[in-house]
């Protein structure tokens, strides 16, 4: 059974940094696609940052320049830097997997384990 657990969360003042973690455990194959999506209240689930096995990534325009995502196929973890963070920056925080044998697809529809979340809170 796929789980992804997330940690990392709190609170920021707008201008700081967190960083986000997520271990992904039940995999039998590193060939996946791993992502990082957020939710703020009232809005639909969006793509932060994105990222297959071979490292190719992508990002949200709104995160580019300010946030970086890496993972460790090794030991199955995926982290997420936020730098420069804004309150607009505030959301529940969402490690997402799906096994792919070619690229990632950049959408909350797309893959199938998530983990519970973690919030993020950015005043001003």
């Amino acid at each position: 059974q796929v789980q992804l657990v997330e940690s990392g969360g709190g609170s920021v003042q707008a201008g700081g940094s967190l960083r986000l973690s997520c271990a992904a455990s039940g995999y039998t194959s590193s060939t996946k696609c791993m992502g990082w999506f957020r939710q703020a209240p009232g809005k639909e689930r969006e793509a932060v940052a994105t990222i297959f096995h071979s490292g190719r990534a992508y990002y949200a325009d709104s995160v580019k320049g300010r946030f970086a995502i890496s993972r460790d196929n090794a030991n199955n973890t995926l982290d997420l830097q936020m730098n420069s963070l804004q309150p607009d920056d505030s959301a529940t925080y969402y490690c997402a997997a799906r096994w792919s044998s070619g690229s990632c697809v950049n959408s909350p529809s797309w893959f199938n384990h998530w983990g519970q979340g973690t919030q993020v809170t950015v005043s001003s």
